[in-house]
């Protein structure tokens, strides 16, 4: 079992790595309907690199978030491994020098919600999903 919980800046070279555990997580929920084709997620992690400040965990990536600080938005945390704190280590780094941050989550992942509301966010608002996503998702909110 790993313990790590390092994390480090992404790089281009990790956008594959990235789309594959989000693929991975999508095709493993039951309640997720098909997910794009890895090379497709891969495009649209490449397409945001940029703008976004990625974070990675893992040797091979298995855990990564997305936060865009223009938006104050995590858009993306996503770990193939769970109960080892990882996600709170992301989380941190994402409200590092900030006092507000948003994301959603989607309404049947539970788990999610409650680890977020572990972490000091709430449920502000229920929100339709986003092209190309089809599940609905709560908006979540943190102030500091």
């Amino acid at each position: 079992m790993r313990t790590d919980t390092q994390i480090r800046r992404a790089t281009h070279e990790d956008t594959l790595a990235c789309a594959k555990v989000v693929h991975a997580w999508a095709s493993e929920t039951d309640w997720m309907p098909d997910e794009l084709p890895v090379e497709q997620l891969a495009g649209l992690i490449r397409d945001a690199f940029d703008s976004r400040e990625i974070w990675v965990a893992g040797d091979p990536v298995d855990c990564y978030m997305s936060v865009d600080p223009a938006q104050k938005k995590i858009g993306a945390l996503y770990c193939r491994r769970t109960g080892q704190g990882i996600g709170k280590v992301f989380l941190d780094k994402a409200k590092e020098n900030r006092d507000f941050l948003w994301l959603t989550t989607h309404i049947p992942n539970t788990s999610a919600q409650r680890f977020y509301l572990r972490e000091g966010f709430e449920v502000t608002a229920e929100e339709p999903p986003v092209p190309p996503d089809t599940v609905p998702v709560y908006r979540m909110e943190w102030h500091a």
